[in-house]
């Protein structure tokens, strides 16, 4: 993603690139469902940037003895993790990093000293399709968190980082590393751009929403939404 592409795009909120995702047919129209922030006293501001991604599975401890797995081992990407290495130590700076965690755990996959790591190499921002810890510093370290949930317990009670930069699924949408991440505070969302679709999401966008000025433009002066979709909407 270009400069000028990066500024074209931050023009436009999370619902535009969903409206436009959905008119090109992308699953799930690109949104990454039920991922909010965690509660910050600092400033949230919209973040784009690449993404890059982290796939957990899950380990045994004495108090799980049996955490959940939605996909058994055999059809998992080849693991790129060497054993004990904390993934914040891996992460790509430039990035907004995509934890993927299995579904029903109870820990958290990202808590604070992750968090801080993460910040210190450059990343720009980190979405959590699972839980996190230490809400207190992640909340402080300076960049935008969104997670599904939280939680108080550490990663290692049932999760272990498995690979980098494979796909990842979040709400049903294939995230890999190298797609355009979205997060819009303003729409309380976030949403993943494929990146073989980012022409033509630039593209479409300005006319959609143009168009959409106009419906507006209609519906107050006394129009109705349908006369006004067929007229602005029917040609895109």
């Amino acid at each position: 993603m270009s400069s000028a592409q990066l500024k074209s795009l931050a023009a436009y909120s999370a619902c535009d690139v969903s409206d436009v995702l959905l008119k090109l047919n992308v699953p799930g129209a690109g949104f990454l469902a039920d991922i909010t922030p965690i509660p910050t006293s600092t400033a949230i501001i919209k973040t784009i940037a690449k993404a890059s991604t982290f796939l957990f599975v899950p380990k045994s401890s004495g108090s799980f003895t049996q955490p959940p797995s939605a996909t058994p081992l055999q059809d998992l990407p080849e693991p790129n993790i060497k054993p004990g290495t904390p993934y914040a130590d891996l992460a790509t700076a430039d990035t907004v990093v995509v934890l993927s965690q299995p579904a029903g755990q109870k820990c958290a996959v990202m808590g604070g000293i992750m968090a801080v790591r993460m910040k210190k190499l450059g990343v720009k921002g980190v979405v959590v399709d699972g839980r996190v810890r230490d809400l207190g510093t992640c909340g402080e370290v300076g960049i935008p968190v969104w997670s599904k949930a939280t939680s108080t317990i550490g990663a290692g009670a049932e999760s272990k980082p498995w690979a980098r930069d494979v796909p990842v699924v979040v709400g049903g949408v294939r995230v890999e590393a190298g797609d355009i991440i979205m997060i819009d505070p303003a729409e309380n969302g976030v949403v993943s751009i494929p990146q073989s679709k980012l022409e033509e999401v630039l593209e479409l966008l300005p006319k959609l929403v143009a168009a959409d000025e106009n419906v507006i433009v209609d519906v107050e002066n006394g129009g109705t939404v349908a006369d006004a979709f067929k007229e602005h909407r029917s040609n895109l």
